[in-house]
């Protein structure tokens, strides 16, 4: 999810150390991005890990993993409404026979069950491979219990009709005039690791979304009056009369997003050879989409230099004047547009923190969120950001490594800790290590985990593996937990 920086010039190298005190006064603009962001936070429910503070042990693999998608739908006049039929594949690498699986349907996060005159934003019927149970976690999960057990190292296959109906509000999962969003729309497959299956409540304020790096080969049929960017390398073909069939491949992504539209478009490709491809809508200000390709493109090679290149080829910008602050998905981010600058480079550092490195959205929010704003920040020499001294924690109850169940309960406090306090803690342990230290950190923790899964545990180790300094005081003074 987006949050708000300054418009300076992104091209002055970062600050050397940036601010060595922990917390941040938010700036206005970020209170303004709260307000409309959504006014709740989605009821939590019961989180399906242990209780805050619990070890558990990590070794026994997530499941399944390896998923392979292929998508076939179709869209109205509009791009409104999608049918089609969606098949994934998957292995199971843990010792422990896999019997079940869970699919979230994460775009029936804001309606839930829906009724019988207003079904819900996602419907899956007709499974083959096994047998589908009723909908719960207020039909965001569909179990869907295997023929057999599969052992480890079996794969095998699931696959259902879909039919997607894009909500009338404005969000990752709905639509602007005559501009349609699809993000989170597409069932993907829940993970299970050794805290068992997560299945987390959707939440509005910010992600629950945990999901292995996939493959999908997705297939968009749509009216030729429509552009649809998409996840992935994408081609069009001529389809039946008056349509056009949109082709995408996206290889090791956790997610696939798109949207349709009557979009204007460019293409221009950065100077590391990465193809950033441009959607806007008439009424976008010119003003914001010319600074947000130009930030899109200066952010996604600086990043690749400081994180590691770039892997996807090609990300494509979604842009209208209404989506406030924006929200990214593998390869395609949504973006608001305003003279002033948008959300653009802190979505292109979410292309590493939680797209190439992964992390577990509902429980450690933290370690995406205050990544791409710890490197929004040094893009912009932390012009617009202020660190102030170490009492400006909103609460006693408040650190950095709660999960949304503790924020949904204390919406108030979420932006100013994971996004205003997170990226300043990250600056003082750069103020602790040295800059060059912090770099190769940095970029030797995104290399350990490229297409996996980050912890705070394992960042914590990879910091300590870095200095003889006993970081445990720092980590508990800045409620790294």
């Amino acid at each position: 999810m987006s949050s708000v920086m300054s418009s300076a010039e992104p091209s002055l190298p970062p600050s050397p150390a940036g601010p060595s005190r922990t917390g941040r006064r938010l700036l206005v603009t970020l209170l303004a991005l709260l307000a409309t962001a959504g006014s709740t936070v989605a009821e939590a429910g019961t989180p399906s890990g242990p209780a805050p503070g619990a070890v558990v042990r990590t070794t026994e693999p997530a499941t399944p993993d390896r998923p392979s998608y292929d998508v076939r739908l179709r869209a109205d006049a509009d791009g409104s409404h999608w049918v089609g039929r969606q098949t994934v594949s998957f292995r199971n690498p843990s010792s422990r026979p896999l019997r079940e699986v869970y699919i979230r349907l994460w775009g029936n996060g804001e309606d839930g069950c829906g009724t019988s005159q207003r079904p819900s934003p996602v419907r899956v019927s007709h499974v083959r491979g096994g047998t589908a149970g009723r909908p719960g976690v207020k039909c965001t999960a569909l179990r869907i219990t295997l023929p057999r057990p599969l052992a480890r190292g079996e794969r095998t296959a699931v696959s259902f009709d879909v039919a997607l109906t894009v909500p009338a509000r404005n969000n990752r999962f709905g639509r602007e005039g005559a501009f349609r969003f699809l993000g989170n729309a597409l069932p993907v497959l829940a993970v299970h690791d050794a805290r068992g299956w997560h299945l987390d409540p959707y939440v509005s304020y910010g992600e629950s979304f945990y999901t292995l790096a996939s493959d999908f080969r997705v297939r968009l049929d749509h009216p030729s009056a429509l552009k649809v960017p998409a996840t992935g390398s994408t081609w069009t073909r001529p389809g039946g009369s008056g349509r056009t069939v949109t082709h995408s491949v996206a290889k090791q992504v956790r997610d696939f997003a798109w949207a349709a539209g009557p979009f204007r478009t460019a293409s221009q490709t950065s100077p590391d050879g990465v193809r950033v491809k441009s959607y806007w809508s008439p009424n976008t200000p010119a003003a914001g989409v010319r600074l947000n390709r130009k930030d899109a493109v200066a952010a996604i090679d600086r990043f690749g230099r400081e994180f590691g290149r770039y892997p996807y080829g090609e990300i494509d910008l979604v842009m209208t004047p209404g989506f406030a602050g924006g929200m990214e998905y593998p390869g395609l981010v949504i973006l608001g547009t305003e003279a002033e600058g948008g959300a653009t480079v802190h979505e292109i550092a979410h292309q590493w923190w939680y797209g190439v490195v992964g992390n577990d959205e509902y429980n450690s929010p933290w370690l995406d969120e205050s990544f791409a704003q710890y490197a929004n920040a040094r893009y912009y020499r932390w012009d617009g950001f202020e660190c102030s001294p170490d009492d400006s924690w909103p609460s006693a109850t408040a650190a950095l490594t709660n999960s949304m169940a503790y924020w949904s309960a204390h919406r108030g406090e979420y932006f100013q800790v994971v996004y205003g306090i997170g990226p300043c803690v990250l600056a003082d342990l750069e103020h602790v290590l040295g800059p060059g230290t912090m770099a190769r950190l940095i970029k030797q923790y995104a290399h350990d985990h490229w297409y996996g899964v980050s912890t705070t545990v394992e960042f914590k180790k990879a910091a300590q593996s870095m200095t003889h300094r006993d970081l445990g005081p720092f980590w508990r003074k800045l409620r790294i937990r």
